[in-house]
């Protein structure tokens, strides 16, 4: 019953924008001129994802899409927080569209996501960028046509922040970047509270969609020609313990794999405290599942990962590697990792060596520690001085780079089943995709291919991609 009401809520919710889409649609035809947008998301995948919502209600709007800036009538960005160097973009940016603005006083600058969360990032943005339209945060993102709306009959800024998330409103009718691939969202928030991590202060706390939502919009996609699902969540391995009925996330993943039509299923991110042996034998056993798994260990020292609260040990990371290992022999296995964690000595950071060299990771995805305002690590003592993060970073990287190539050495070969993605920007006869366990390969062809899966057998190794031929 009251998942019938909140389906309920969430068609009402979406009717209304329809409407304010429509108007706007109208309006923007009524001066007889094209209109243009310009979207950019920053961060991680769910922006991303969030970004092509946007996108899709801007099309609708009657917008085209443009990559300058400067010939934008609409620009929004979609904001990260968790690294200090995608804040300090945005304001690079908000500055140059400040300069825009002088000459092309009707341009409409938005901007949304994680960043405005932020009680002193709102307050800088509404003190020393007065040029920003229309400001919103990360709870609200399917409100955008009201805000614009609002905006154009007004000529008022509008700020629309939400401190906490209400009913789960998803639109499914969105523009994808990839006709034959799609991100789909399956748990919103975070509870794990990493003491680095500002995630959990602007994105709330976790909840998720029903499993039959989430069937449902993967059927859908598939009949629209998707082959491959992407399922979201900032800790998947949560999923479904929040809801009336709970449902583990191996369940859902042994579901969705049962769907017809659907070739290929991956998903991110996941906490090792959470992933479970359930999981593991979900993962082994269905099919459509990639034999790929991105697992975040951070440290090596379990004397930082308490201090980072991220709920395991070095031992026990090691344990379920093994035990990972042991039931999908030929998965490939990427990882997050910070470097210069507040307190970190030289020992702390050998044992993240000794870890980067018993797992053996296909791709690593390596971070200098950035402070975060609003988190307990920017408070903690002994911040680790810069010149020594920099040395260790650049030292990870020796060892982490050798390990990535041996792995990709071991495929050459053998015959993987390439998605193609696209032609490379360098030579039309060169097309590259992903193949079942993740890796990037490049091969001859053209652009005919894209959306097609492609047998094709490894004859070389770039480390950080591998190049092939179609048999």
């Amino acid at each position: 019953m009251l998942t019938e009401k909140r389906d309920e809520v969430s068609q009402l919710e979406l009717a209304r924008q329809d409407c304010f889409i429509e108007e706007i649609r109208a309006l923007n035809n009524a001066e007889n001129k094209d209109k243009y947008f310009y979207n950019l998301a920053m961060g991680c995948q769910m922006n991303a994802h969030d970004s092509e919502k946007l996108k899709s209600m801007l099309v609708r709007m009657g917008y085209k899409e443009t990559n300058d800036e400067e010939k934008a009538d609409f620009v929004i960005y979609n904001t990260c927080c968790v690294r200090e160097n995608a804040e300090v973009k945005v304001y690079g940016k908000l500055g140059f569209l400040k300069h825009i603005k002088q000459t092309k006083p009707n341009l409409i600058v938005a901007i949304c996501g994680c960043m405005m969360q932020q009680e002193t990032v709102l307050q800088k943005i509404k003190e020393s960028h007065r040029h920003v339209n229309i400001i919103f945060g990360t709870f609200n993102l399917h409100k955008l046509p009201e805000l614009l709306k609002t905006h154009l009959q007004t000529g008022d800024r509008v700020i629309d922040i939400w401190n906490e998330h209400g009913e789960i409103i998803e639109d499914t009718n969105y523009l994808r970047e990839f006709p034959y691939k799609a991100s789909v969202n399956i748990v919103y928030g975070c509870n794990n509270f990493c003491t680095y991590c500002i995630v959990p202060y602007v994105r709330g706390r976790e909840r998720s969609r029903e499993k039959e939502d989430i069937k449902n919009e993967i059927k859908g996609l598939i009949a629209d020609g998707v082959k491959e699902i992407v399922l979201l969540g900032q800790n998947v391995n949560s999923y479904g313990k929040n809801l009336e009925n709970p449902v583990t996330f191996a369940q859902l993943l042994r579901e969705i794999n049962e769907i017809d039509g659907l070739e290929r299923l991956r998903f991110m991110t996941s906490h090792p405290k959470d992933l479970s042996d359930e999981l593991i034998y979900a993962m082994r056993d269905c099919e459509k599942v990639c034999n790929y798994l991105h697992l975040p260990f951070q440290s090596g020292s379990t004397k930082i990962l308490t201090k980072m609260n991220r709920g395991y040990t070095k031992e026990q990371y090691l344990t379920l590697i093994e035990k990972i290992k042991k039931e999908i022999p030929d998965i490939l296995i990427s990882t997050d990792i910070i470097v210069g964690f507040p307190g970190e000595t030289e020992e702390d950071f050998q044992e993240t060596l000794d870890v980067a060299k018993k797992v053996g990771f296909s791709t690593a995805f390596t971070f200098m520690y950035s402070k975060r305002t609003g988190t307990p690590a920017a408070t903690m003592e002994n911040q680790v001085d810069e010149e020594v993060v920099h040395d260790r970073f650049n030292r990870l990287l020796g060892v982490l780079n050798p390990i990535i190539f041996d792995i990709h050495s071991a495929l050459v070969g053998k015959t993987l089943k390439v998605i193609v993605e696209g032609v490379s920007k360098q030579d039309d006869n060169i097309v590259s995709g992903r193949s079942e366990n993740n890796c990037l390969v490049h091969f001859k062809g053209d652009k005919t291919l894209i959306g097609q899966t492609v047998p094709i057998k490894i004859v070389g190794n770039k480390t950080f991609y591998l190049i092939g031929e179609r048999i």
